[in-house]
């Protein structure tokens, strides 16, 4: 009998990000804080253990399928480290732009390893399923804390912090994507170039993050997206004009989004937005409410 679940597969922002040098495996030290929001992609899982293979769905068609595709390769690590010889089904709504530092991919594949954990009830403890994050991706270990995450290393050193009150959340993707990769070789060889390329192991040593407010959300890939396109900084601009308590970018971009005390500003900042672009009227979700909603009842 094959048993079917659905899930939630929650985005992020980050609230500051801060790169502090480059180290020698060629990886970018960082400090962040992450927010999981209400903007989701939708999973539909289900497992055979008399079938076998792994067979990978989604109704976006520029998302790669096979090995090309983070969740496919999500379910053959599990499926290793868990000694797993059965079937795996899944089913990918996509809803979280590409390419924009809102954890689409990532969030997808933290998402499937705790589907596989209900559906097989073959469990990984807690230091398992985060070595198996961090394999998979930087940001994949914070989509198991959710709410708001303090991100160490390269992000996927991830401590829970203490939740803020919910705020109504607007996102706006320009509809084109930012390479990861690219953003931190342009803003490594800025920060290096201003002298501010910095190191602390301190969690005190790094005032750009508050952690019982909202602000500000100093990001410094922002020098880079911003040069390049401009309208960026211009609608970040308009946003805080209009009202938000924070407005920045998100990851290495390509999304900015902006914190409102009320929905009824979220909604007439939602105006500014230039035509073409997108925009999703959510919320930031604290850790319960985030682990509560992750499974479709």
């Amino acid at each position: 009998m094959k048993e079917t679940i659905r899930l939630r597969a929650f985005a992020k922002v980050n609230a500051g990000l801060k790169i502090l040098r480059r180290r020698e495996d060629g990886y970018h030290e960082i400090r962040t804080i992450y927010q999981t929001i209400g903007l989701h992609d939708r999973l539909e899982m289900s497992v055979s253990k008399s079938a076998a293979g792994i067979h990978v769905e989604c109704d976006n068609p520029a998302i790669p399928l096979g090995q090309g595709n983070l969740v496919h390769r999500t379910c053959e690590a599990w499926a290793r480290a868990r000694g797993w010889r059965g079937g795996i089904q899944v089913r990918i709504q996509k809803s979280i732009p590409l390419g924009s530092g809102l954890g689409g991919a990532s969030t997808n594949a933290a998402a499937t390893i705790m589907g596989l954990e209900r559906l097989t009830g073959e469990r990984l403890d807690v230091v398992a399923r985060q070595k198996l994050g961090c394999s998979l991706g930087s940001d994949v270990p914070l989509f198991f804390l959710g709410g708001r995450v303090l991100g160490c290393g390269r992000g996927e050193e991830v401590y829970p912090l203490t939740d803020l009150a919910a705020r109504a959340c607007l996102v706006i993707f320009p509809g084109f994507s930012i390479s990861t990769a690219e953003a931190y070789r342009e803003a490594s060889s800025r920060l290096t170039e201003s002298g501010e390329t910095s190191y602390s192991n301190s969690f005190g040593a790094w005032p750009h993050f508050p952690q019982m407010s909202w602000g500000p959300a100093e990001n410094d890939f922002e020098q880079v997206a911003f040069a390049r396109w401009p309208e960026l900084a211009q609608l970040k601009r308009q946003l805080i004009r209009a009202g938000a308590d924070v407005a920045s970018l998100t990851g290495s971009g390509s999304a900015i989004y902006a914190l409102f005390p009320s929905s009824r500003l979220m909604a007439r900042a939602q105006k500014l937005i230039p035509k073409g672009w997108l925009s999703f009227l959510t919320r930031t979700l604290v850790r319960a409410e985030y682990h509560r909603r992750i499974f479709v009842h």
